[in-house]
């Protein structure tokens, strides 16, 4: 069985007539025979709505009683067992009575889908989620029930319910959308015509976003490469110059000419990464666009027009923006052009727009080829092999006496080229070629020891031997320089995959990522330099190395800018461009971790205000209830005591200072527990620790406790302890009033002990509800209360001043089940040592 379809109208308004749309599709499809049957629809009493619900059928509701009310609500599982076809659903965004099945109604439609039932809900532009805050700026309501912008995009249909502000409060006026005394208020407020008329505008682009979504699905699964001009989409072609800020901003004002226009900039980087713009001009004019509603794209591609026109048929563009060439003329002889090659490729479905600017004829560099990082003694040993070879070669030859043939004689000199070539490079190699040849030609060639030639093939194959050798010192000499380029880029991924998996770890400091750059380019110090509003002066966030780092980027060697906030700067030496790429990943991972340090201390701080508001908020309900709670009792026995027109007997008068003084004590006992909490908190508690036996202290602390409330065992035989007496007797108090408090008052408390090696474990079993695994750590935090424990048996301090207590006389409170029902509290405490004639027994453990 499959998963329903869902129809939703979506009004731009409240009252444009979504729910009569609604209705009027359902009796045109009970019309065609389709089993429609109404779920919930909320008529709110105008007529013609109410009219629309004849002829259709309506399964009952649901009666929820909720404080002393009766509501209905949508009976989910009355519509599962109708089992209709299709189910109409009114006012999606509506929150359910407790007591409901789920929180929200489209969650109770997600289940009619997910059993197959087809949907047809309604919902209101100013319920989605995602617009709160702009609806709330408009209108100043905020919509308390909304529904998330995911469960309506994901509806199979969406029909927009609209109407013009004028008919809306037309309406109004008349009656058909508000009782009368409710529509001046209406009119006044919230459905003023510019409030509508922003709804509206909010309304249709969000739908034309969700129409532009189903458009481009369908190009997807149907493989429609050809531009449908739906909508203005504007692809602006960046190559980092300063021209694209022109460019961006014309195809900004292209875009406001349409309505809903697109602007898409686009920077084309090669895939071998040897030329690429200027980093910080990129950076600008992708914040440039950003401000101006476009998006920002860097995409890879071999051959620029290419790419850019796949680019811009992939999203469906309408226009294309590129500026006019810089070249000058004789560079034309390269050929004609990006600008020229996009325009002749672009077909009839795109416009080019070719957009003048300040740099046009102004030159741009030619790449420069790329040259192979050899070292110079290596290329120092391939000049001296490439022109004293082919003397000592000579000289050899000359000193056997010749005979060979020219033929081995012409392979021995390339072989000697190639040989050059992949020692020194090209241009060794070359040099090699040309005195070979010349050499060739004055020892080797009849008549010898001229430079003329007799023979014509000779001369060929002079020739022959220069070009070969010319061609194979070229392809050796690229070949080398790609064997040196892959061994960089494998360096540079290697370097960027460790720099990018350790900062995405946090594994990182910035100090370190700093000193891991000075040592990969071998600088003598590097520092991260930041400014706040783009003009003010450079501060120094982090620095390493052993001379004093650069104050500006302007004073280092090389600046490595990220944004406009923040610059590396190193000094030692110059890095040549090709190394700039992998700074450029340094610098941009620096900034990452600023952001994450930054973030990690605001979240931190964050933390701390989050625990003091908790503490201030537990504390003043607190104050507000538990603590008022005895003094109102001493206040009104006071009152009573001290009114004059009563006799009070002597037996009243008693009872009345029982009062005084029950709630004295317990003022006392919650004041109490509040100011140990604060010397817990603020650390200045000081344990005086010293040998005790443990079956004084906890007889003290029963003082006040039913004698028939207590099961008390603590041998006598047990070791002595290691506590702080008072804070022990506390402790323990706390936690038998805890058990007290929890328990069910026909069982007693059973407090037994036993030592465990070198410690001593005291239990404090009840028999109460018990607490939750996933709870018995919470259990002990401040201000926590549990279960129906009545308002004013404490503030929820007990636990956690008794576990402070112990642990800061070296010891251990934890929670544990008592077998049978129940909750345990275990306190560990260190043992002073083992007492005469114990043994090892395990004294006084007696299971419940």
């Amino acid at each position: 069985m499959g998963r329903g379809r869902l129809r939703i109208y979506l009004g731009a308004a409240p009252g444009v007539g979504k729910t009569y749309a609604m209705l009027s599709e359902a009796h045109r499809r009970v019309e065609r025979g389709t089993d429609c049957v109404v779920a919930f629809v909320e008529h709110h009493d105008r007529p013609r709505t109410r009219g629309m619900l004849h002829g259709l059928e309506q399964t009952p509701r649901r009666e929820i009683t909720y404080r002393g009310a009766v509501f209905t609500e949508m009976d989910v599982d009355a519509v599962l067992a109708r089992r209709p076809a299709v189910a109409l659903v009114d006012e999606l965004p509506h929150t359910n009575v407790p007591g409901s099945r789920h929180t929200k109604r489209w969650q109770d439609v997600e289940e009619l889908l997910d059993a197959g039932i087809d949907v047809i809900a309604t919902a209101n532009i100013q319920h989605l989620e995602s617009l709160g805050d702009v609806v709330e700026s408009i209108t100043g309501v905020r919509q308390a029930e909304t529904v998330p912008d995911e469960v309506v995009r994901r509806a199979d249909q969406i029909e927009l319910i609209d109407m013009a502000p004028e008919a809306l409060r037309r309406r109004m006026a008349h009656g058909n959308v508000y009782r009368p005394d409710r529509i001046d208020a209406a009119l006044a407020h919230y459905f003023r015509p510019g409030n509508l008329t922003a709804l509206r505008e909010l309304a249709l682009l969000w739908v034309a976003d969700r129409v532009d979504e189903y458009l481009n699905q369908y190009r997807s699964d149907q493989e429609v490469s050809a531009i449908w001009g739906s909508r203005e989409r504007i692809v602006v072609g960046l190559t980092g110059g300063p021209e694209g800020r022109t460019l961006i901003r014309r195809a900004a004002r292209l875009a406001e000419k349409g309505a809903g226009g697109e602007v898409l900039a686009v920077y084309i980087a090669r895939s071998d990464g040897l030329t690429s713009a200027s980093p910080k001009e990129l950076a600008v004019q992708r914040r440039l666009v950003e401000d101006l509603g476009g998006s920002f794209h860097h995409v890879i591609g071999e051959d620029v027009p290419s790419a850019l026109l796949e680019f811009a048929r992939g999203v469906n563009a309408t226009q294309i923006v590129l500026g006019a060439s810089r070249r000058r003329s004789w560079q034309y002889v390269f050929g004609p052009g990006v600008s020229a090659t996009v325009a002749r490729d672009s077909g009839p479905d795109l416009d080019v727009h070719i957009v003048t600017h300040d740099a046009i004829g102004r030159g741009r560099s030619l790449p420069t080829p790329p040259r192979s990082r050899l070292g110079g003694p290596r290329t120092a040993a391939g000049w001296l092999v490439g022109v004293a070879g082919p003397l000592l070669l000579c000289l050899a030859l000359t000193s056997a006496g010749g005979g060979s043939g020219l033929t081995n004689e012409m392979l021995l000199f390339l072989s000697l080229t190639v040989a050059t070539a992949l020692l020194g490079g090209l241009w060794p190699a070359l040099a090699s070629a040309a005195v070979g040849s010349l050499l060739l030609n004055r020892y080797f060639t009849p008549p010898v020891h001229t430079w003329t030639i007799a023979d014509p093939e000779n001369i060929m194959a002079i020739a022959v031997f220069f070009a070969v050798a010319v061609a194979v010192a070229s392809v050796v000499g690229r070949a080398a320089r790609r064997t040196q380029q892959a061994a960089r880029l494998r360096a540079e991924s290697k370097t960027l995959s460790l720099l990018a998996g350790s900062v995405l770890r946090g594994d990182t400091s910035l100090e370190a990522l700093l000193d891991r750059v000075r040592k990969t380019f071998a600088m003598d110090s590097a520092a991260l330099l930041e400014r706040t509003g783009g003009s003010g002066p450079w501060t120094c966030v982090a620095s390493v190395g052993a001379v004093r780092p650069a104050g500006r980027p302007e004073d280092a060697d090389v600046d490595m800018p990220v944004g406009d906030g923040l610059a590396m700067a190193l000094t030692g030496r110059v890095l040549p461009v090709e190394d700039r790429r992998v700074l450029g990943a340094f610098a941009s991972q620096a900034a990452v971790v600023v952001d994450r340090q930054r973030l990690v201390g605001e979240a931190a701080k964050a933390r701390k205000l989050a625990e003091g508001n908790k503490i201030r908020t537990s504390l003043l309900a607190a104050v507000s209830h538990d603590l008022r709670t005895p003094l109102s009792a001493v206040k009104a026995a006071v009152t009573s005591l001290r009114a004059g027109d009563v006799a009070w007997s002597k037996e009243d008068r008693a009872e009345l200072l029982a009062g005084i003084e029950e709630g004295a004590d317990r003022l006392d006992h919650l004041v109490g527990n509040l100011l140990d909490m604060s010397r817990l908190r603020t650390g200045t508690l000081t344990p005086l620790v010293r040998e005790t036996d443990l079956d004084e202290v906890v007889p003290m602390a029963l003082v006040g406790v039913p004698a028939h409330g207590v099961v008390l065992d603590v041998p006598e035989t047990l070791p002595m302890v290691v506590v702080d007496r008072g804070l022990l007797e506390r402790a323990v108090a706390n936690i038998v009033e805890n058990a007290f408090v929890h328990g069910p008052g026909s069982s007693p408390v059973r407090i037994f002990a036993k030592a465990v090696g070198d410690r001593v474990e005291l239990r404090v079993a009840d028999r109460g509800p018990g607490v939750p695994d996933e709870a018995k750590v919470a259990v002990f935090e401040p201000f926590q209360r549990y279960d129906d424990v009545p308002r004013g048996a404490g503030v929820g301090l007990g636990l956690a001043v008794a576990r402070g207590f112990v642990e800061a006389m070296g010891g251990t409170v934890t929670a544990e089940d008592t077998p049978g029902g129940g909750l345990t509290m275990v306190v560990t405490l260190p043992a002073a040592g083992p007492r005469g004639g114990r043994g090892d027994q395990a004294d006084g453990y007696h299971p419940l």
